[in-house]
């Protein structure tokens, strides 16, 4: 029998922080590839279309991916679904290492020095450009695969060791996770890829999976088992009671909403059209700022860390306090439902600031990252709550399946970003052909191979060529949160939550 004035341990917090590294090493696994772009372009003759390709078709299987994730992770239980998935991803960003290789062989050519000096626009340049985003695309899949079982087990992991007030302050926590992984990538990755090649660094991303993951065997255990916590911990867990729904008589299990049922609720379609207008202008600055940089200040290498570290840096403060943030209007009385809406709204306009990124960009590159650091902070704040209102409407056994549609509505939204992004850039550059008739990128490079000009570059808001696409997309990401808050608003006013009969 317990003592009621025992001391109350603190074990939810171990397992926040394993959430916490566990989305470190999801966006580093994610994030090498954009970092290594201006390297790997130049290697396998890449256009900007082409690296949208690969961006958009890793969106894309992520966001299938996602859709069976989460009823994945609902079905064999939090332990198991996590271990899953970050095994998966694991083998998936360590094989990118064989990309080169798989390509060399395929093309007959001896080492990567032979193919970056193949000459732009042959047959055999185009030829490596196809093989070699192949192979990626085959690598990013498996990634997308494993990475879409992340945040359904991280938000039900949340959902069982945090009562409904903490869950958004704890999935601020983990979810700025995000942002030190994309703070520690720029510092390590140009490093590893200058010094040891750019195969070393999806090898040591990887393995850093696999330790996390015998960790994760070893500390997770449902708060019912767990022998670490005391009974007043489980108590303060267990405070809302079962206030969503009576999903379970004592000795009973969870009562499931099926699959297609959840697709019924103006809830669920709320959660997701919150996530297909707002995650892909999050991966757009994940994948693109690096091109963003090269582009227009013809920066490379260890050249970006610092801008993108400082970058991520800033966004942490999103996404922890962002979290916090609806507290301040629950503890004025307002259902967690109804604070969380206004404090979304609120956040949603501080991405409007990335509308003067190109505009001011003349003065600094330190300009552009700061307004798009504010616009990624606001994101991460953003998504803290919008996972939260999951928690605050479905039962905890449908907690996984509503995360993993909405994640597959944002990876479909993620899909027409970065495709989108990707052929934009490569219309905006403008167009040459070459003297073999064939078609590629207005380059220097290009024109002094004696091709001639078969597009003009695009002119928009004063800025010509690529900068031009640049100011478009940054339109697009400015706007995209306040078009999501209307429509969630619309199909769910007021708090309702979803019972279980």
């Amino acid at each position: 029998m317990s003592n009621i004035n025992e001391k109350m341990t603190r074990y939810r917090w171990v397992i926040c922080a394993m959430l916490f590294f566990a989305t470190t090493v999801n966006y580093l696994d994610r994030q090498v590839l954009s970092l290594l772009q201006p390297m790997l372009e130049e290697q396998f003759h890449w256009t900007d279309d082409d690296y949208g390709t690969i961006t958009a078709i890793f969106s894309l299987f992520y966001a299938v991916s996602m859709l069976f994730a989460g009823s994945f992770v609902d079905k064999i239980g939090t332990k198991k679904g996590y271990a899953w998935a970050i095994g998966i991803w694991s083998v998936g960003a360590a094989i990118h290492a064989v990309c080169g290789v798989a390509t060399e062989w395929w093309t007959g050519l001896p080492n990567a020095e032979a193919l970056r000096t193949v000459a732009a626009g042959s047959d055999l340049a185009a030829q490596i450009s196809v093989i070699s985003v192949t192979a990626f695309v085959v690598c990013r899949c498996m990634l997308a695969l494993g990475e879409a079982g992340n945040f359904p087990a991280a938000i039900k992991a949340t959902a069982e060791y945090f009562p409904k007030k903490d869950r958004a302050f704890a999935t601020g926590i983990f979810n700025s996770g995000a942002n030190v992984g994309a703070i520690v990538a720029p510092l390590t990755v140009p490093l590893m890829a200058k010094y040891w090649g750019w195969e070393t660094a999806f090898i040591v991303v990887g393995l850093i999976g696999f330790i996390w993951l015998g960790l994760w065997l070893f500390i997770y255990k449902k708060p019912e088992e767990n022998t670490a916590m005391n009974a007043a911990e489980r108590a303060y867990i267990n405070q809302d009671g079962n206030e969503n729904a009576p999903e379970q008589q004592a000795g009973e299990a969870p009562k499931k909403i099926p699959f297609f049922r959840c697709m019924t609720y103006k809830q669920t379609w709320a959660f997701a059209f919150g996530k297909f207008m707002t995650d892909g202008v999050w991966w757009f600055f994940l994948f693109w700022t690096p091109a963003y940089l090269k582009a227009q200040y013809n920066m490379t290498g260890t050249d970006i860390a610092l801008p993108i570290a400082v970058l991520y840096t800033i966004t942490v403060v999103g996404s922890v306090f962002g979290g916090k943030f609806p507290t301040y209007f629950i503890n004025r009385g307002m259902n967690p439902y109804a604070g969380r809406m206004s404090a979304m709204l609120i956040i949603a306009f501080f991405p409007l600031v990335v509308l003067a990124a190109q505009p001011l960009g003349f003065i600094s590159y330190w300009l552009p990252i700061l307004l798009i650091s504010v616009g990624a902070s606001a994101h991460q704040a953003w998504s803290a709550n919008l996972f939260t209102t999951v928690g605050d409407m479905f039962p905890k056994s449908a907690i996984a399946t509503i995360t993993g549609i909405g994640g597959m509505a944002g990876g479909i939204g993620s899909v027409f970003v970065q495709k989108g992004a990707g052929m934009l850039f490569t219309y905006s550059s403008g167009a040459a052909v070459s003297v073999e008739g064939k078609t590629v990128e207005l380059t220097k490079e290009a024109l002094a191979q004696g091709a001639t000009i078969l597009r003009e570059p695009m002119v928009f808001m004063g800025f010509e060529g690529k900068p031009a696409g640049y100011a478009v997309a940054f339109i697009v990401c400015a706007v995209a949160y306040l078009i999501a808050w209307i429509v969630m608003k619309t199909l769910v006013p007021k708090y309702k939550p979803i019972t279980v009969e």
